[in-house]
């Protein structure tokens, strides 16, 4: 495999890592110089692509690409990659065999706590989920036009070392919102790396919800955490009376059960099935930090 990363980021990097010994060459974009080190950590080969160019050393790397995956946020004015690349992606990138693109369970919008599945119809609600099923869409046209399969991957609240409720309570910024019935899902970010790799690694195809098994009410994980750490929750706070940004209150509009069954029936084992899971190996490893 000779893989491109556009937006080699947080889960960009763990994929690296992932997939490492098994790739030929890993090359991958960043916003800014400074980060040019934690890529090469991770076995990436840094360009720098900050949405407005296209840089021709980018051009002549996709020349050599297998698979390309996604993981920049679209923008009011669309997709950066699509605009800057799209047209010329299948000349540029004659030998590409996959693309996966990451998204956002946010598409499927608030379903008052049901479940909902790959099957279920998207209506997001909020302009950010909105924008990134415009750009699924748009990336699924891309891949029928030049007959290159595409895998879909929607996201869950991701958490990992450096973001998690741990490093929350330590820096004081962790908060129990209470809202009745409110659950959310997440998914651990080694678990999105896993599922990226095995999807690339088949050159799969169609819409895979990246989460884990057990949605539930946020404020029992951070109750969690602090249980772990020994030390005493934050208080709870009423969501109705709290002081909350737009997008936090926006965030907590919204509140379904999402499925994981199509990325496990394709035969990925979760290595963190639900949070507790995942914050026992972060406590344990002791990386929780970062």
């Amino acid at each position: 495999m000779h893989i491109f990363i556009f937006g080699a980021g947080y889960c960009g990097q763990a994929f690296a890592r992932e997939i490492g010994e098994t790739a030929e060459r890993i090359a991958g974009t960043t916003r800014a110089a400074d980060n040019f080190t934690a890529l090469e950590q991770a076995g990436i080969v840094p360009f720098l692509f900050d949405g407005t160019s296209a840089p021709a050393e980018i051009v002549e790397e996709l020349a050599g690409t297998t698979h390309l995956v996604v993981s920049i946020s679209p923008a009011r004015t669309g997709d950066p990659v699509l605009s800057l690349f799209g047209e010329m992606l299948r000349d540029a990138s004659p030998a590409l065999e996959w693309i996966g693109y990451l998204s956002t369970v946010g598409v499927y919008g608030d379903h008052d706590g049901a479940w909902v599945s790959e099957e279920t119809p998207p209506k997001p609600i909020s302009a950010r989920s909105v924008e990134r099923l415009t750009a699924e869409r748009r990336w699924q046209e891309l891949a029928d036009t030049h007959g290159v399969p595409l895998a879909v991957l929607r996201l869950s609240g991701i958490y990992g070392p450096g973001r998690n409720p741990f490093v929350n309570i330590e820096n004081g910024t962790a908060r129990r919102l209470v809202k009745p019935g409110q659950v959310f899902n997440r998914v651990h970010v080694d678990d999105i790396a896993g599922s990226l790799a095995l999807l690339a690694s088949r050159s799969a195809e169609g819409i895979y919800n990246i989460t884990d098994g057990e949605p539930a009410p946020p404020q029992d994980v951070v109750a969690s955490a602090a249980e772990m750490m020994g030390v005493e929750p934050p208080p709870e706070i009423v969501f109705e009376t709290a002081d909350l940004s737009p997008m936090t209150r926006s965030f907590y509009g919204e509140n379904k059960r999402v499925s994981n069954a199509r990325i496990k029936k394709l035969g990925y084992r979760f290595r963190h099935p639900d949070y507790r899971q995942g914050l026992t190996a972060l406590w344990r490893e002791g990386n929780w930090k970062g």
